[in-house]
């Protein structure tokens, strides 16, 4: 060196920090609604770039396109970041500053990390949850009256919304136009769904939050649902049933009833029908003419023919038909979905007696002792189709027998006829020929 000579050095200064230095923090965006905030032993889910104290970026879980899920404050994460996390609230960015003694301190870590290397950590929270979580509820839409709410081992059909905790979508039966169709409580969705849908009522909104090891676990299901991921579900409760349950009936009746409808008879009656939460399904009253049907005879669900039973002209009532009551598992293509509960608003107008179970016809008085001859017209001690049609139409016109309401006459006086030809020949002889109560069987005839 040359005495008194001046030396100039050019220094770039890299990283500089004290003893006494704390866990610097910086929030840079913090969500509206925080509900809730890190807390020790919480385990959380979280995107981060990392840089030294110059820029250089040593790591990035974005590149990995992979969270950092870990627990908080119980020592699995260097010391900085373990403090740098509490207090963040999900979808929160905030940046985190830590000196290297609470950091990787005199040893770094490996090349990308040199010793004594103040930490920059750029970090996004997207999920938190305790492992001592339950589920929350959120009831965000609640229909007044609620008569009934559900039940383990009912079975429900609900729409949803899936979304992770940072609002990042992964499922909904809107966008398959088709409900979520369970029973509840009994193993058939995850835990925290099985929970989560007990106590609702039909047309109910609420908000299901569940952690992760109440749905998918540490496992998650994935492309859509990574591991340890908490989960929300938007649920609106379309209907639910149990399979013990009855049609359920509601009305008063007129005070002028004198005939109850029952078994075997006919009646015309108008219906509105909807579904559970209302939606429209169809209407007598749209085409102007009544539904007809004989009561008893597997023309209605068995469900209607239930709540027809017992009404009289005139009756209004309000029937809620189970779908093992009504169209069951299948529904109707295009009209009346899988599993639905049916509601019909029933008024009677007109019923016509029937017959005695069994029967297709009866006489009105005394029957001729010569019924056979009478109908033998050609006297060939034979009778044909023709004579026998023609013989009960004529009972029927003069007022002397009665037909069983609500058939087509034709098909009953052939299967009075088939009956009675008991040969099976195409003709009846006065051997074959008996009335229905010289008959040990039951049979539809005479």
């Amino acid at each position: 060196k040359l005495p008194d000579s001046i030396l100039h050095f050019d220094v770039l200064m890299l990283d500089i920090w004290n003893t006494e230095d704390k866990v610097q923090i910086k929030t840079y965006h913090k969500p509206e609604s925080c509900v809730r905030t890190v807390q020790v032993s919480d385990y959380v889910r979280y995107h981060y770039n990392g840089t030294l104290l110059d820029g250089t970026l040593f790591d990035s879980s974005h590149t990995r396109m992979r969270t950092y899920d870990t627990y908080v404050g119980i020592g699995w994460l260097i010391a900085g970041m373990d403090q740098g996390l509490l207090g963040m609230c999900v979808g929160e960015k905030r940046i985190i500053t830590m000196p290297p003694f609470l950091g990787y301190g005199e040893k770094g870590d490996g090349s990308d990390i040199p010793a004594q290397a103040s930490l920059v950590f750029d970090v996004i929270l997207l999920d938190l949850h305790n492992p001592k979580d339950e589920i929350t509820v959120e009831v965000q839409s609640l229909p007044d009256p609620c008569p009934r709410k559900s039940q383990v081992g009912d079975f429900m059909r609900y729409h949803y919304n899936g979304s992770l905790l940072d609002g990042t979508f992964f499922d909904s039966s809107y966008s398959r136009n088709r409900t979520y169709d369970t029973y509840i409580g009994k193993g058939y969705v995850i835990t925290g769904m099985d929970k989560g849908l007990l106590g609702v009522c039909v047309g109910e909104h609420r908000r299901i939050v569940i952690p992760p090891h109440l749905a998918y676990g540490e496992e998650g299901t994935g492309t859509k649902i990574p591991g340890s991921a908490v989960l929300v579900f938007d649920v609106h409760i379309i209907d639910f049933h149990n399979p013990s349950d009855i049609v359920e009936i509601t009305g008063v009746k007129p005070e002028n009833c004198t005939h109850n409808a029952k078994r075997g008879d006919f009646v015309k009656y108008h219906y509105n029908a909807t579904l559970m939460d209302g939606t429209y399904i169809g209407s007598t009253h749209n085409s102007g003419k009544t539904y007809d049907v004989v009561l008893g005879a597997g023309q209605v669900v068995i469900g209607m023919e239930q709540g027809l039973i017992g009404m009289c002209v005139g009756e209004k009532r309000r029937l809620v038909i189970p779908p093992h009551l009504a169209y069951g598992e299948q529904g109707v293509d295009g009209e009346v979905p899988g599993s639905a509960v049916l509601v019909f608003d029933v008024e009677l107008v007109d019923l016509e007696d029937g017959l005695p179970e069994g029967y297709m016809f009866v006489w009105n008085g005394d029957v001729s002792p010569n019924l056979f001859s009478e109908m033998d017209k050609n006297k060939d001690a034979q009778v044909d189709t023709t004579e026998f049609s023609d013989y009960i139409l004529q009972q029927v016109e003069e007022g002397k027998g009665r037909l069983a309401p609500g058939f087509e006459p034709q098909r009953i006086i052939q299967n009075m006829y088939d009956n009675q030809d008991r040969n099976k020949d195409g003709r009846i002889t006065e051997d074959e020929f008996k009335l229905k109560a010289d008959e040990a069987g039951s049979h539809d005839e005479l």
